[in-house]
């Protein structure tokens, strides 16, 4: 049950790392709010990988051309997906849009049956039906506040998100080496290429995000910084797990948001949230016993 753990930990620093990007997409552009999920992740990624070899040997990764297809492909479609969450932060009805951004769990199920050879049980499917139906309840959607245009940019997170996690476990699976390792080789390798990709985006169009980055420092660090926790939580788990299964039990990351919501922005919680709260424990016990 490795993967639970690593699930729980991602969801938690991802649930940071959205209330941080939220904060700082007040004062950049979306360019800039994704460079701040990688710009301080990449040495602690490092860290990562050189701490895991100094406690266990394994052979160096040896890329091959499998593995940088499917690396490469993750690492491009997780700046765009990133880059469609921050646009839903500037949308009057966000959550709808967050909770529509979460249906990577049950698109992951589909692309995963049609396309990478992979399927799930009954009680699997079960699990993320019930799953998807809690983040739409939580996310306060009717048909009254149904908005097409983030109803769209919603879904297409959802699908980005979906695909990156699907590349990124076939890459993990594509190393050829021992877990946790492969994993991290993942990892180190996606946040270089988003790094260098984006820096130099931001170099030549947005040189002026530079310095709203630079003027919120230590936001963007944090966010670095939860990322980068987030993503060997992730990472991990869907090494060892059907993307699918993960991302159901990731939805306990809403749990999380709320928390912080009560916590730190003060907010109330509803009644319709402790509700959405018990689906979400349905399907994530389903997805486990599974």
């Amino acid at each position: 049950m490795t993967w639970v753990f690593f699930t729980f930990l991602a969801a938690f620093s991802q649930a940071w790392r959205n209330a941080l990007q939220s904060k700082l997409s007040k004062h950049t552009s979306v360019a800039g709010v994704t460079l701040a999920r990688f710009l301080f992740a990449g040495p602690l990624a490092v860290a990562y990988l050189i701490m895991l070899y100094h406690v266990d040997k394994a052979p160096i990764l040896e890329p091959n051309s499998r593995f940088m297809t499917y690396v490469l492909s993750a690492s491009i479609m997780q700046i765009i997906a990133t880059g469609l969450m921050v646009v839903l932060f500037k949308q009057n009805n966000y959550a709808i849009g967050a909770g529509l951004a979460k249906s990577e769990a049950i698109v992951a199920a589909i692309l995963g049956l049609l396309f990478f050879g992979s399927s799930l049980s009954m009680l699997g499917w079960l699990g993320v039906a019930i799953g998807a139906v809690a983040v739409l309840m939580l996310s306060g959607f009717t048909f009254k506040t149904w908005n097409a245009k983030t109803a769209i940019i919603g879904l297409a997170c959802g699908t980005a998100f979906a695909l990156t996690s699907m590349w990124v476990r076939e890459a993990s699976i594509a190393t050829g080496l021992p877990f946790p390792h492969s994993a991290a080789w993942v990892l180190v390798t996606v946040i270089g290429l988003q790094t260098l990709f984006l820096s130099v985006y931001l170099s030549c169009f947005e040189k002026q995000t530079w310095q709203q980055l630079w003027a919120h420092q230590k936001l963007t660090m944090l966010i670095s910084f939860a990322s980068c926790i987030g993503s060997i939580g992730w990472f991990s788990a869907m090494s060892l797990e059907h993307v699918a299964y993960v991302k159901t039990l990731g939805q306990i990351e809403v749990f999380f948001m709320l928390m912080i919501s009560a916590w730190w922005l003060k907010e109330p919680t509803k009644r319709q949230d402790s509700l959405g709260l018990v689906l979400i424990a349905t399907a994530a016990i389903l997805v486990m016993l599974t």
